[in-house]
C-alpha cells in the first residue's frame, strides 16, 4: 500500500490533470440538464430492430398456435414434413415449464433487487466462487444422462471459470469496493429500482410471446436438427431484446446517476425537475437506435476482453502464446473504443450517438489514466458471473422438470429456459452496473465529484490509481530493457 503523501500527491497531480475536462464537462452537463429536444441517432439499428421484433413475434405466435391445443391447427406441418423425425406434441404441454423459468427467473432478479442494500456484496461473493462448483455438478449429471457433448461443455465453461477467477483474485477486493458504492448510490434512488421493476415486467410480457413460439418448436415433428437451428435464432432474438433493455433501463439510471453526483447529492436543489421522466423519454426516443446498435455486441465483446485479460497476466514467459494472445488483445482493445459499456453513459448525458459515444468515453478515461482503474476492476466479470448463476438455477429448475416426463427434450428444454433466466436476473444486476459505470465517468470527467460525494471512497480510488500507473510504468520499463538487451545480444 502507498503512504498517504503519495496517495494525496496522485490525487492533486490526477485533480489537476482533469481541470481542463472539469470546466467543459460542468457547462456541458449544464447545457444537457437545460435542453429540451435532441437528434435522433442511429435510427437504422432502431428500424431493423423493431422490424426484427415484429416478423419474430409474428413467427412466434404461428408457431405456438399450431400446436395449440390440437396438432397443425394452421396445417403448417406440410411445409416441415420432409424434416419429421419426432412425435409431435402440443404447446401447452411444454409452455408451463417455459412458465416456471420465467416465475424462477423473476424471483431471482427480484430478490436481488429487494437485497440490493443488505446483502448484495455477499451474494456477489456467493456467486463468484459457487458458479465454478455448479457448473461442474452440472457437468457430471449431463455426462451421468447421457448429454456427453453438454457435459463436456460444462466442464470446460467450469475450467475457464476457475482458471479465472484465480487470475483476477488479487484484484477481487478493489471490485467489491466499487461494487459496494454502486450499491450505496442505487440504494439512495429508489425511483430508478421502480423502473427496473417496471422494466422487468416488460421483458416477462415479451418472454409470454416468446416461450408460447418456442414451446411450439420443442413440440413439433421435426428432428433435432431442424428444432435446435430454430431455437438458436429464437434464442439470439431473446438475447438481443433482453440486452436493448437492459441497456434502456442502464442508460436511464446512468443519467440519474450522474446528475447525482454531478449536482453533489440527490436532494440538492439544482438537480432538474423530473430529471427520471426526462431520462426515460431520451431513452426510449432520440437514442434508443444507439441502444439497439450497441446491445448487438457490446456484450460479446467485453466478456472476451475479460477472458484475455485474466489469462494474459497469468502466461509467464512462454513467449509464443504470449505473442499470440497480445495479438487478440490488441485486436480486441481496437473493438472495445467503439464498443464499450461506457458509451451508455455518455448517451445519457449528452445525448450522442453509439459510436461517438463509445470513442468519446474510451478516449475519456485513456486521456485521464482512469483507463487503469477500469481494466484493474472486474465488477463487470462479477455480475456476469451473478447473471450466469441466476440463469443455470433457473435452467435446472426446468430441466429437472423436462427429465421427469420427457428425457430426450431436457437440454433443449433446459438451454433456452437458463438464456430466459439469464436475461431476468440481468436486468437486476444492470442496475448496479449502471451506477459502476457512471463512477469511472464522473471520476475521468471531475474527480472532485467522488471527492465531494464520498471523500474516503475518493482516497481509495486515488490510492489504486497510483498504484495501476506505477504497475504500468514499471512493466514498459521493463520490456524495454528486455528489448534492450536483446538487441545487445543480437549484434554480440
Amino acid at each position: 500500500m502507498m503512504d498517504s503523501p503519495s496517495s494525496s500527491s496522485c490525487s492533486s497531480e490526477f485533480a489537476s490533470i482533469a481541470t481542463a475536462n472539469q470546466t467543459a464537462a460542468r457547462s456541458s452537463g449544464e447545457g444537457v440538464a437545460a435542453e429540451q429536444s435532441r437528434r435522433w441517432h442511429d435510427v437504422f439499428w432502431l428500424g431493423i430492430f423493431l422490424i426484427h421484433l415484429i416478423g419474430l413475434g409474428f413467427l412466434l405466435g404461428v408457431l405456438g398456435l399450431n400446436r395449440f391445443e390440437r396438432e397443425n391447427r394452421l396445417n403448417i406441418d406440410k411445409f416441415t414434413s420432409r424434416f419429421s423425425e419426432n412425435q409431435s406434441g402440443l404447446t401447452e404441454t411444454y409452455w408451463p415449464l417455459y412458465a416456471a423459468a420465467g416465475g424462477v427467473g423473476t424471483v431471482l432478479g427480484w430478490s436481488w433487487l429487494l437485497l440490493l442494500g443488505s446483502q448484495a456484496t455477499q451474494m456477489m461473493k456467493v456467486s463468484v466462487h459457487i458458479l465454478t462448483t455448479y457448473l461442474a455438478v452440472i457437468s457430471v449429471l449431463c455426462f451421468w444422462a447421457g448429454q456427453i457433448f453438454w457435459g463436456v461443455a460444462f466442464a470446460i465453461g467450469a475450467l475457464l471459470q476457475f482458471l479465472y477467477v484465480v487470475s483476477v483474485v488479487d484484484r477481487l477486493p478493489f471490485t467489491m469496493l466499487i461494487l459496494q458504492k454502486a450499491v450505496k448510490l442505487i440504494w439512495n434512488l429508489p425511483e430508478v429500482m421502480r423502473v427496473a421493476y417496471a422494466f422487468m415486467f416488460v421483458v416477462l410480457l415479451w418472454m409470454t410471446l416468446w416461450s408460447f413460439g418456442a414451446a411450439g418448436v420443442v413440440a413439433s415433428s421435426m428432428g433435432d436438427g431442424g428444432r435446435w437451428w430454430l431455437l438458436v435464432v429464437f434464442s439470439v432474438s431473446l438475447f438481443w431484446t433482453g440486452a436493448v433493455l437492459c441497456n434502456t433501463v442502464h442508460v436511464i439510471v446512468s443519467g440519474m446517476v450522474f446528475l447525482v453526483l454531478f449536482h453533489g447529492g440527490r436532494d440538492a436543489a439544482s438537480i432538474p425537475a423530473n430529471s427520471l421522466v426526462k431520462s426515460l423519454q431520451y431513452a426510449l426516443t432520440t437514442s434508443f437506435g444507439s441502444i439497439c446498435y450497441g446491445s448487438l455486441f457490446t456484450a460479446a465483446i467485453r466478456t472476451l476482453r475479460w477472458k484475455i485479460r485474466g489469462f494474459r497476466s497469468k502466461i509467464g514467459n512462454n513467449e509464443c502464446l504470449l505473442c499470440f494472445v497480445d495479438f487478440l488483445f490488441h485486436l480486441v482493445e481496437t473493438l472495445v473504443r467503439f464498443f464499450n459499456k461506457y458509451a451508455y453513459v455518455q448517451i445519457a448525458v449528452y445525448g450522442k450517438s453509439f459510436n461517438r459515444s463509445a470513442r468519446d468515453a474510451w478516449e475519456l478515461l485513456q486521456s485521464t489514466g482512469v483507463e487503469a482503474l477500469v481494466a484493474y476492476d472486474c465488477s463487470g466479470a462479477v455480475l456476469l458471473m451473478g447473471t450466469i448463476f441466476g440463469g443455470l438455477i433457473t435452467g435446472t429448475c426446468s430441466g429437472v422438470w423436462a427429465w421427469v416426463k420427457w428425457s430426450d427434450r431436457v437440454i433443449m428444454i433446459g438451454f433456452t429456459c437458463m438464456l430466459m433466466g439469464m436475461v431476468l436476473v440481468g436486468m437486476a444486476m444492470v442496475v448496479v452496473e449502471s451506477a459502476v459505470t457512471s463512477i469511472y465517468i464522473c471520476y475521468a470527467e471531475d474527480p472532485l465529484l467522488i471527492q465531494r460525494w464520498d471523500a474516503e471512497f475518493f482516497n481509495q480510488m486515488s490510492e489504486t490509481l497510483h498504484q495501476r500507473l506505477q504497475y504500468r510504468s514499471a512493466r514498459a520499463r521493463e520490456v524495454l530493457t528486455h528489448n534492450r538487451l536483446d538487441d545487445q545480444n543480437a549484434r554480440i
